[in-house]
């Protein structure tokens, strides 16, 4: 039987088949945690559902589209018909650009594809499991995001734009889920070798990659509430200091930090 310090929990993941979703409900599963597993492949959940089955934990593989809020809805009712309550969402599906292109030469399609993966799907897993969270008075989210959230980069426009998008919409349900004492956090992996980032050009020299078991230790932290003092604020795991983000937390919230701005010239600037 599980014995870890996750036990009685149950955790949502999205791109749980291959990957750092993959690890991630691995991770939470060897802390005791009951993992719901969604992904588009299934044979791929099944391979993740068996490895967290080693750990003694009970688990749920559902194939859903994170884009389709229909397919969403009824993976939300299976997991929590046969797990549980959901206690942590973790959004990671996710896209990339195709190609190294500028938006004029992007692929229409496949641009707001990557969009659309990125920023509907946790939308859509949101609206989803935030009304049990409310209605219990507890819960946390974890959004996989991205220091291109960040800073401009053209050559991956879609993904880009739609990392902003969704660290603007932790941003903008903060307030209202602290009343609820439901936390959100948005956390960057950093450059962690995987599927995804083996395809992208920009990563092609890279000689060293971020660390996936300490992304799932953070993960597995924030589970046990390690980083609630930082709700609605973005975590860099391959570059922070977790200890001093935690230990500046008021101070953090105090300033409005961590979050996404527009930044005044001066002081003078009526948007200041």
């Amino acid at each position: 039987m599980p014995t870890g310090s996750l036990v009685g929990q149950v955790a949502l993941i999205t791109g749980a088949g291959r990957g750092i979703g993959r690890e991630l409900a691995v991770g939470l599963a060897a802390e005791g945690m009951s993992v719901g597993l969604l992904g588009r492949t299934q044979q791929a959940l099944i391979d993740t559902l068996k490895e967290c089955a080693r750990h003694g934990a009970r688990g749920v593989a559902v194939t859903a589209d994170v884009t389709r809020v229909g397919a969403v809805r009824e993976a939300v009712r299976v997991v929590e018909r046969d797990l549980g309550p959901v206690d942590l969402l973790i959004n990671n599906a996710g896209q990339v650009d195709r190609a190294e292109v500028p938006l004029w030469e992007a692929d229409p399609n496949q641009w707001w594809q990557v969009v659309e993966t990125n920023l509907r799907g946790p939308f859509n897993t949101l609206r989803c499991v935030l009304p049990g969270m409310v209605e219990r008075g507890r819960g946390r989210v974890v959004n996989l995001n991205s220091g291109f959230a960040l800073r401009p980069d053209g050559n991956y426009s879609a993904y880009a734009t739609s990392k902003a998008g969704l660290l603007k919409l932790s941003d903008n349900i903060a307030d209202s889920l602290a009343a609820h004492h439901v936390v959100v956090l948005d956390i960057s992996p950093g450059a962690v070798a995987t599927d995804m980032t083996a395809g992208m050009p920009m990563f092609s020299d890279m000689k060293t990659w971020g660390s996936i078991p300490y992304m799932v230790a953070v993960t597995v932290d924030a589970a046990r509430g390690r980083f609630d003092a930082l709700h609605g604020r973005f975590i860099h795991v391959g570059r922070d200091n977790l200890e001093e983000l935690v230990s500046r937390a008021e101070s953090i919230r105090e300033a409005d930090a961590r979050t996404l701005r527009l930044r005044p010239y001066g002081p003078d600037d009526p948007v200041a």
